[in-house]
């Protein structure tokens, strides 16, 4: 029987084999059914058309890796910790990965021989006036199959590797957009932090300046019962008060509400963090790199998605292109086949075959041309997207180290102006205690010191969440690493 087989489908000695005719005949035939001319892509824009340097200091590197622990906060460091273990958002972009490391094992496991073990056992009246006959025919009987499987796909035209390469960028690019996901996070736990901070330092300021309208209300009290000021300075000086008092409470409203989002940043009931008062001044600005390299397309995670996007796309290219060309399908099975189960296992039982199929297309109206013309538009598609998400990198990159500069010089220039002010508070206090001067003059020059503390508040804060962006923009200390 098993010779019977094969002669049937190898054909006679010396004659051609009908699958080998099919091949050859295929090939010959798929002219009928071309793809057309070459695609051209869009063009991937590069580094030196950036600006970015091919060679930054040897010493440099973008980012440190957990970067937020240069600022020098456990408790930020902490945070920033249970954000990146408890957040939700944080676990679907965990999942998403997940689940495409899952499909591009998948479609790995589809390209390989598949073979499978069928058991079915079978009891049937069978039909007096049906097809089969006596004495079968009227009575009812038990039938049985043991049989094995084997299928294989030759991937001759690259379809089946260009499907596995796809699923695989897929999975890069999830694992990509796992940690672009993570970078964000921390940063907006960090940039978080450093507002409350902000918030904190500027309450301080807030309350020193209650204190002195407090002291210049007074003052101004006894020297209008003196008959050395009217009543118009003494009802601005009772309204500058509640005005300073106000200021106070919007303030603590902001810093309740910097801490229930740094509370829901960090995965914890909103309500978690009530007394968290981190100080502006104990926090260190992160070191920052001169230039940007072109390294930065590299450990950016939402570029390299965005460039796997590309290698996805390429792929369905090839993909679709390969469906022009023939699909082949080797099959064989081997296996016990019985009307009556005492006679299953018998030798004469016996079954065996081999089933060749080959799949041409040949005229479709056009379907696989519109189909690979779509795969070329995502192609295109992606490359843009690509594109635009590069230019948004180097963007992001520069404005933050555009901004640290200018905030540097800033800084500069406020100090000058805190040292003039607090050196003018100082002669004004002198000259009270000598009898030169009245105390409301120390008030106000007071006052300008206030401002310039507020001014000095807001600029380091500026500095340190501008080098917290910075941080992000060049990808937070990632590499990329498409290990999965």
């Amino acid at each position: 029987m098993h010779r019977s087989v094969f002669s049937r489908w190898a054909g006679a000695p010396g004659h051609p084999a009908p699958l080998a005719i099919a091949l050859a005949c295929a090939l010959f035939i798929t002219g009928c059914a071309s793809p057309g001319a070459l695609h051209t892509p869009l063009t991937q824009t590069t580094p030196a058309a950036l600006g970015l340097s091919d060679s930054p200091p040897a010493t440099q590197t973008a980012a440190p890796a957990r970067w937020w622990t240069a600022l020098g906060d456990e408790q930020l460091d902490t945070l920033v910790d249970q954000a990146l273990q408890g957040s939700p958002s944080l676990a679907v972009s965990r999942a998403r990965l997940e689940q495409a490391v899952a499909l591009s094992q998948v479609r790995e496991a589809a390209n390989g021989p598949q073979a499978t073990l069928g058991v079915d056992a079978t009891r049937q009246r069978y039909s007096a006036n049906g097809l089969v006959p006596a004495p079968i025919a009227g009575n009812t009987y038990n039938s049985g199959t043991v049989q094995a499987s084997l299928s294989w796909s030759p991937d001759f035209f690259g379809q089946h590797a260009a499907e596995l390469q796809a699923a695989l960028g897929q999975a890069r690019a999830a694992q990509a957009d796992a940690a672009a996901a993570a970078n964000t996070l921390a940063t907006q736990v960090g940039r978080s932090y450093v507002a409350l901070a902000r918030l904190v330092a500027q309450r301080d300021v807030a309350a020193r300046a209650l204190e002195q309208r407090e002291e210049q209300r007074k003052l101004t009290q006894e020297r209008t019962a003196a008959g050395l000021d009217s009543q118009v300075e003494l009802t601005q000086a009772q309204a500058a008060v509640p005005d300073a008092r106000t200021q106070i409470e919007a303030l603590d409203e902001q810093i309740i509400l910097a801490r229930r989002q740094l509370a829901v940043l960090t995965g914890q009931a909103p309500g978690a963090l009530p007394t968290l008062a981190p100080r502006l001044t104990a926090l260190q600005p992160i070191a920052v790199p001169e230039v940007l390299g072109a390294d930065l397309l590299g450990r950016r995670p939402d570029v390299v998605a965005a460039r796997w996007r590309v290698e996805v796309a390429t792929q369905g290219v090839n993909s679709a292109r390969s469906e022009f060309y023939p699909n082949i399908n080797i099959g064989a099975f081997i296996g016990l086949n019985a009307l009556g189960l005492d006679q299953l296992f018998s030798a004469g039982s016996r079954q065996m075959g081999v089933t060749p199929a080959l799949r041409l297309p040949i005229f479709d109206g056009g379907r696989l041309r519109a189909q690979l013309g779509g795969r070329q538009a995502e192609l295109d598609a992606a490359i843009a997207q690509y594109n635009g998400a590069v230019l948004d990198a180097v963007k992001e990159a520069g404005d933050a180290m555009a901004s640290i500069q200018s905030l540097t010089r800033q800084q500069t220039l406020q100090g000058d102006a805190m040292v003039s002010a607090e050196k003018a508070y100082r002669f004004a206090q002198e000259r009270y205690r000598a009898g030169l001067g009245n105390y409301l003059v120390v008030l106000s020059t007071e006052s300008q010191v206030l401002a310039q503390r507020r001014l000095a508040v807001d600029l380091r804060a500026r500095q340190l969440d501008t080098r917290l962006v910075l941080m992000k923009a060049l990808g937070g200390g990632w590499t990329d690493d498409t290990a999965l």
